[in-house]
């Protein structure tokens, strides 16, 4: 008789945990998608906000996590998608600093950058740099390299049949370097392609800036907001070809919401599972106990 009872006990608890171990395989999660979306993007397609277009270059996607040796490893492997919005700025400023005493390329020669004195300087001068060495060697009368005497520089010249040396100072040897003259203000045509403007001079040096295109780029999380312009969006990959931005925050809120149920409701039943088949077994070892009468 305390078998057969058992026996009952037992049928009853395979059935629940059955019953609910069922539930569990046959519930669907929720799934988010959007009623009407503001924009629905594949890439290489574009969209205008605010006045600027943006355009959906690419959709990436990669599993994270999953495993026991990698990165954040443990957890079940997540699809993770991303994408990436390109945009172009039409006048960015550019800029490029010559600092005092520094040597720059400009118009295909070298220059130093000479700040006038002062507190507070308006003006700087391009000095240009004089090859003397390649002035030197290209001169078959005087010596490769120069010489200082008491502090001041000679050229040397080869000495003469009566065994003379002639010491040239390098001022008079060497032609007076060109100088170019700028003021804030002022346009320097030729800067990286581009007619630049002084902007402004210190005693550090000078900042010359132009007006260009500048193409500029947004990383698109997926499930998270993304700001184009002044306009901000919920951002949502529903499959790897496919970028949806809309404004229905709500509906997204909701989405989690039920999430969170099914979560909840999933775990639950994974507990009367496991608990009716822990009393199946427990109910099944004391039917078989020996009787002590």
């Amino acid at each position: 008789m305390q078998r057969r009872a058992a026996a009952i006990y037992v049928a009853f608890f395979v059935v629940v945990g059955a019953a609910s171990f069922s539930l569990i395989a046959t519930a669907s999660a929720p799934h988010l998608s959007f009623d009407n979306p503001d924009h629905e993007l594949a890439p290489g397609e574009s969209i205008t906000v605010d006045g600027t277009q943006y355009r959906l270059t690419e959709i990436t996607a990669e599993m994270q996590g999953g495993g026991g040796g990698g990165h954040g490893g443990g957890g079940p492997a997540t699809l993770v998608r991303s994408g990436t919005l390109e945009w172009t700025n039409q006048s960015s400023r550019y800029t490029v600093e010559w600092a005092n005493g520094s040597t720059v390329t400009y118009d295909g020669e070298d220059w130093t950058v000479v700040v006038e004195s002062g507190d507070d300087p308006t003006q700087f001068t391009l000095r240009e740099n004089i090859d003397r060495s390649a002035i030197l060697q290209n001169d078959s009368s005087v010596e490769n390299e120069t010489t200082t005497v008491d502090g001041q520089t000679y050229v040397v010249r080869k000495a003469t049949e009566n065994g003379s040396r002639e010491l040239v100072p390098a001022d008079d040897y060497f032609p007076e370097p060109a100088t170019r003259e700028y003021a804030e203000g002022d346009e320097v045509s030729d800067v990286q392609n581009h007619t630049a403007t002084v902007a402004s001079v210190t005693g550090s040096g000078a900042t010359l800036e132009w007006f260009a295109p500048r193409t500029n780029t947004i990383d698109v999380a997926d499930t998270a907001n993304v700001t184009l312009g002044s306009t901000t969006y919920f951002a949502h990959f529903p499959n790897n070809q496919t970028l949806v931005l809309t404004q229905n925050f709500e509906q997204y809120d909701e989405y989690q919401h039920q999430s969170s149920l099914h979560t909840t409701m999933k775990n639950g039943l994974w507990g009367v599972t496991i608990l009716s088949g822990v009393v199946a077994f427990l109910v099944t070892g004391l039917a078989y106990l020996p009787s002590r009468y």
